[in-house]
C-alpha cells in the first residue's frame, strides 16, 4: 500500500503535477493533498486508497519494484572533487525526496570522515571479503551511508585473488536496490580493482573533471576502462556524463580549458550545463563534517549541486 511518504516524494520528484486536479480525480475533498505537501496533515488509509490508482496513472510506480540507479562517482586523478560531489550530489538528491544510499569505496575513508563515521566497525570492505551485508549508517531523512577507511587499503590483493571478487559489490548491492533511489559510489582515485568493482556494480559512471590540462592527462584511460568494463562484463554500464568540478572563470586558463572541453573534444560524452564553482563553503563544510546544504544552504555551493541534481534527474534548473 502507498504510504503518506511515498505520496510526497512522488510529488517531490514531480513538481508539475497539480495537486487539486489530483483532488479531483481522487475524489477526495478539496485541499487535502495541498495541506499535506504542505506539511499540515497527514493522508489517511481511506484518501491514500483513493489516491494511488490516480498516481499509478501519472507515473508512480510501487516502491517494491523500482530498482535504485547506481552511479559511481569517478576519476582516477585525485583531487578533483569525487567525494565532494558524492556527498553533495546525494544530499542534494535526498532533499528532493529520493532515498539516497552513499557507498565509501575509498580506503582514504574521507567521505567517511566528512560525514563523522570514523574507525567503523562494521564496513564495507566486510561485505566484499565475508560476504556479510552490506552495512548502513542513517545519516539523516533518506540518507544513509556504507562506510569505509584505512582498513580497506589491505584487501585488494585478497579481493584480486577471490573467485568473482570484481562481482561481490555488486551482488551484496543487489539486495538493497528496492530500498532507494539513488546509490552514489566513491570511487579511489586509481584504477584498481575497486574501481573496477563500482563500475561493474554500477548502471552508469558520472566523471568529475577540474577545468585544468593536468586533469585532462590521462582521462582517456578512464574512458578506455569503462569501455572494457561495459564489453566484457557490465554491459548496461554508460557514462551519465562529465561534470565540470573546481570551476574559477576569473582564471584564463580555465576559461580556455571550459572552451576546449565543451567545444567539442569530448562530443561524444554529456557534459552537465551544471558547473560546481570552487567554494570556500564547500571546503569548510567538509571540516565541519556537513554536507554543503546544512553548512551554507545559500552557498554557491549548495545552489550548484542542488542545479547538478536536478540536471541529473531531468528537472528544471532554476
Amino acid at each position: 500500500m502507498i504510504t503518506n511518504s511515498d505520496v510526497l516524494t512522488f510529488f517531490h520528484q514531480n513538481p508539475a503535477l497539480s495537486a487539486s486536479v489530483i483532488e479531483q480525480e481522487a475524489g477526495i475533498p478539496t485541499t487535502t493533498l495541498t495541506k499535506a505537501l504542505a506539511g499540515g496533515r497527514v493522508l489517511n488509509a481511506k484518501h491514500l486508497g483513493s489516491l494511488y490508482p490516480i498516481l499509478k496513472k501519472y507515473g508512480y510506480v510501487d516502491f517494491s519494484a523500482r530498482k535504485a540507479k547506481v552511479i559511481s562517482i569517478a576519476n582516477h586523478k585525485g583531487g578533483v572533487g569525487k567525494t565532494t560531489t558524492t556527498l553533495n550530489l546525494g544530499k542534494a538528491l535526498s532533499i528532493l525526496g529520493n532515498r539516497v544510499l552513499l557507498i565509501d569505496l575509498d580506503s582514504q575513508g574521507n567521505l567517511s570522515q566528512v560525514l563523522g563515521v570514523e574507525e567503523p566497525q562494521k564496513q564495507v570492505v566486510h561485505s566484499l571479503l565475508k560476504n556479510e551485508p552490506l552495512p548502513i549508517v542513517s545519516i539523516s531523512s533518506n540518507f544513509d551511508l556504507s562506510p569505509s577507511d584505512l582498513e580497506l587499503a589491505n584487501a585488494d590483493l585478497e579481493l584480486v585473488q577471490a573467485v568473482g571478487g570484481v562481482n561481490q559489490l555488486k551482488n551484496v548491492i543487489s539486495g538493497l536496490r528496492s530500498q532507494y533511489d539513488y546509490i552514489l559510489i566513491d570511487c579511489p582515485p586509481a584504477l584498481n580493482i575497486f574501481t573496477n568493482s563500482a563500475l561493474v556494480a554500477s548502471n552508469s559512471c558520472l566523471i568529475t573533471l577540474q577545468p585544468e590540462a593536468s586533469a585532462m592527462k590521462g582521462i582517456n584511460n578512464l574512458f578506455e576502462r569503462i569501455m572494457q568494463v561495459r564489453d566484457r562484463i557490465n554491459h548496461e554500464l554508460k557514462v551519465e556524463g562529465i561534470v565540470l568540478t573546481l570551476v574559477d572563470r576569473r582564471l584564463n586558463v580555465h576559461r580556455d580549458m571550459l572552451n576546449y572541453i565543451r567545444g567539442g573534444v569530448l562530443t561524444n560524452f554529456t557534459i552537465f550545463n551544471s558547473e560546481i564553482r570552487l567554494n570556500v563553503a564547500l571546503k569548510e563544510s567538509q571540516i565541519a563534517q556537513q554536507d554543503i546544504f546544512t553548512y551554507a544552504k545559500d552557498s554557491h555551493g549548495a545552489v550548484d549541486y542542488r542545479n547538478l541534481a536536478l540536471e541529473l534527474t531531468g528537472q528544471r534548473v532554476a
